[in-house]
């Protein structure tokens, strides 16, 4: 007879994954980020504090860029021409900075949760 456990434990985590992906669709706060020239546009998002935030980044430059934040625990790579979401739980008052690693000098910006 088979195991049926390794089976049950993947559908409750498959289950949970569907139903959180709903959960974020469901109350999300969208804010969008283009990034053109090697630059964040805009600099800097202010959202509310405590809030799930969906956050779309463009990246209108011909090479790739990664958006990175170590503050927000997140990395996404961004190829030209496409769009990327970013979901970010909620967030204590407080500025989250941001970067583009390929043009760090150039690619900055922050969240500021309020």
């Amino acid at each position: 007879m088979r195991n049926v456990k390794p089976f049950m434990t993947t559908c409750a985590l498959c289950a949970t994954i569907v139903l959180t992906g709903a959960s974020w669709a469901a109350g999300d706060d969208e804010r969008r980020l283009t990034i053109k020239d090697h630059a964040f546009s805009p600099q800097e998002i202010t959202v509310k504090a405590n809030t799930k935030i969906k956050l779309v980044v463009t990246n209108e430059d011909p090479a790739a860029e990664e958006f990175d934040s170590p503050s927000l625990n997140r990395e996404k790579l961004i190829r030209p021409g496409q769009s990327a979401t970013i979901l970010l739980p909620p967030l204590k008052p407080g500025r989250y900075e941001f970067f583009g690693e390929f043009h760090p000098e150039t690619a900055r910006g922050a969240v500021i949760a309020e």
